[in-house]
């Protein structure tokens, strides 16, 4: 973390944040809520964290409008419309930045003749560069990368150590892909035959757009016939599954292990949570939301947002799941009525 002491009032204008307390209260670094300390910057974003608030010894807070209220005492709150992106700015001041790559291609690593680099490519040791592959300029390829034949990458990329990215497959520019991602592995194609499974040729590409970040161990499959594509600006986290012929739209954002099966075409903007997962050959349109460890079996108009396992709306899924406690709220009343009934019988009958 970088050496830097911001005051109260130059952390308000970088935020936009407006101080309640002592505006020259200075701090040093940041940290989470439940670790920072007196000369540290810390966060909360919701009212439901509002305990944490209570016994953070932060000397500066920045809070949502929900805790403008909170006690500003013996430490200084700073009130954001928007807490998380106020907090990136200011951690992007602390920020270090990672070390960077030195142009040029190491001696252990090699590089097929026919392969084009462009101008501050960094190759790092034992990368393995195969026949008519191009990469643009200053993209990095980390140690240990595999990059198979005629594959494409475009400029100001970074691929992490041990990356494999395999033949004809096409890398966009700005694109950031961490380590052990795999790009081009056949998809998974078998057919039954009278002597087992058949693999299906799988002779497509995967085409990744521009500016588009992949999580470490994320694979996205090759097609069975034309691409994979992940548009631009998609942001995908570790461990997520894509398999073959599926489209991400731009802006899209795919969490940790979440699985998309074959030839599913998703909208722009979509979010798929943690663990949730696609079936295949149906469209989820633009803005569907998908709840963690939920499961999408047929196609969802745009704007939609399902959790569960069948995936569902919302109402349905709070219905479906209230409903026990409904039914048994109703045996309890008729069993009440009942017993209410046998009495006015009884009395009836002594009358």
């Amino acid at each position: 973390m970088k050496d830097l002491t911001l005051s109260a009032t130059r952390i308000a204008e970088i935020t936009g944040g407006r101080i309640c307390g002592d505006a020259g209260r200075t701090v040093n670094g940041i940290a989470g809520i439940r670790d920072a300390k007196s000369d540290q910057l810390s966060f909360v974003g919701s009212k439901k964290f509002e305990e944490q608030l209570a016994n953070a010894a932060s000397g500066i807070i920045l809070v949502c409008p929900d805790l403008a209220d909170a006690d500003a005492s013996n430490r200084t709150i700073i009130v954001c419309d928007n807490v998380d992106i106020a907090f990136a700015k200011i951690a992007a001041l602390y920020a270090e930045e990672a070390p960077a790559a030195v142009p040029g291609v190491h001696p252990s690593a090699v590089v097929d003749p026919t392969a084009k680099l462009g101008e501050n490519v960094s190759i790092g040791a034992n990368a393995v560069i195969e026949r008519d592959a191009v990469i643009g300029d200053n993209t990095v390829i980390g140690a240990g990368c595999y990059i198979g034949h005629e594959v494409k990458i475009g400029c100001n990329s970074t691929l992490s150590p041990n990356v494999t990215v395999m033949y004809r497959c096409i890398i966009g520019n700005k694109t950031i892909i961490h380590s052990g991602v795999v790009i081009g592995a056949d998809g998974f194609g078998f057919i039954p035959g009278p002597q087992g499974l058949i693999k299906v040729p799988q002779t497509g590409i995967v085409q990744i757009d521009d500016d588009v970040e992949i999580g470490a161990n994320t694979t996205i499959d090759r097609a069975r016939f034309g691409c994979t594509r992940i548009k631009s600006n998609v942001k995908i986290d570790d461990q997520v599954m894509v398999g073959h012929n599926v489209s991400v739209g731009e802006s899209s954002i795919l969490v940790a292990q979440c699985g998309i099966a074959g030839s599913t075409v998703l909208g722009r903007g979509v979010i798929i949570a943690a663990q949730a997962g696609i079936n295949g050959h149906i469209t989820l349109g633009d803005g569907v939301q998908v709840a963690g460890q939920s499961g999408v079996v047929k196609s969802l108009p745009a704007g939609s947002i399902v959790v569960g396992g069948p995936a569902e709306s919302q109402r349905d899924f709070i219905a479906r799941i209230t409903l026990p406690k409904k039914v048994g709220k109703l045996e309890a009343k008729i069993k009440e009525l009942e017993a209410k009934l046998a009495e006015l019988k009884k009395l009836a009958s002594e009358q």
